[in-house]
């Protein structure tokens, strides 16, 4: 199996437990801010306990320290945007990551602009701007799940960079363990500027606790895990596209658990299709690059 194959399988299969994110946003009762620091706090003790603490360098670090801040904050703003609007709403403007990649990692590369790149993109905005007719009720939903995928993406770029020569068990712990101490730093700012409906929980229950403990066992440790690694073998772009597909996966679980699909007309399914045609577009595109090479 080639390494691009490989890289495509490990990507799937992230973006499969990925799906399972949104579900877990709401089947937890608590306020984003205290979903978002228990997910960093259990994750950064499941890989302490198989890790431990590997050295790097200041900088390596510090960058990945980085990368674990604007992943922290792209969470708040992510699960904010379920809590705001529904589960389907909150992960459909995921997909607009991959546009945002387009735009940024360009620019943090220093290479030109794919013009490929943005027509796919494009596709994709076509397909969310489809969906946002929905409804008017989750503009402020919308537009925090709007800023949430930008912050992703910037994530997506800069651990491409932060990443190289370290495994990526250690790219994963050190990342969560800064991302903790940074969302614990925002938490304050964050509730000042955008009050919670919820109050802050020290002390989660029983249902919760178990969720959360899933979440970041399956959804976080095994997802980001498979996440590294296909960055590895395949570009931002790709990877950030592929993770538009992660929607449909919430959205049919959606559908059959909660009932969001009463609310759906058909301009959420037109989005979707152009959703996925822009996925499996780049998808035939990269493979066929590699080919050629």
């Amino acid at each position: 199996m080639n390494e691009t194959k490989k890289g495509f399988i490990q990507l799937h299969l992230s973006v499969l437990l990925a799906g399972f994110t949104g579900l877990f946003g709401r089947l937890i009762t608590l306020n984003e801010v205290d979903i978002v620091w228990y997910r960093m706090l259990f994750t950064s003790a499941i890989l302490l306990v198989f890790t431990g603490l590997p050295r790097v360098g200041w900088r390596k670090f510090l960058q990945l320290c980085g990368c674990g801040a604007l992943l922290g904050f792209h969470w708040i703003l992510f699960y904010g945007s379920i809590k705001a609007s529904n589960v389907s709403i909150g992960v459909i403007c995921f997909s607009l990551i991959g546009f945002f990649t387009a735009l940024f990692e360009p620019i943090i590369f220093r290479r030109r602009f794919s013009w490929l790149e943005l027509l796919f993109s494009l596709i994709t905005v076509a397909g969310v701007l489809c969906i946002f007719s929905l409804d008017a009720r989750y503009r402020y939903g919308i537009a925090i799940g709007v800023v949430s995928s930008a912050v992703c993406a910037l994530y997506a770029i800069c651990n491409k960079k932060a990443s190289v020569g370290v495994r990526s068990r250690t790219v994963l712990m050190y990342q969560m363990s800064g991302g903790l101490v940074a969302v614990s730093a925002i938490i304050p700012v964050y509730l000042f500027f955008f009050p919670s409906s919820q109050p802050v929980v020290i002390i989660p229950n029983d249902t919760n606790l178990w969720f959360m403990l899933c979440h970041a066992l399956f959804c976080t440790v095994g997802m980001y895990l498979l996440q590294i690694q296909a960055l590895k073998r395949l570009s931002a772009f790709t990877v950030n596209l592929t993770y538009n597909l992660e929607p449909c996966y919430t959205i049919i679980l959606a559908f059959l658990i909660f009932g969001e699909g009463r609310e759906i007309n058909f301009s959420f399914y037109l989005g979707i299709g152009l959703i996925l045609l822009s996925v499996l577009l780049q998808t035939r595109q990269a493979l066929s690059a590699k080919m050629m090479q």
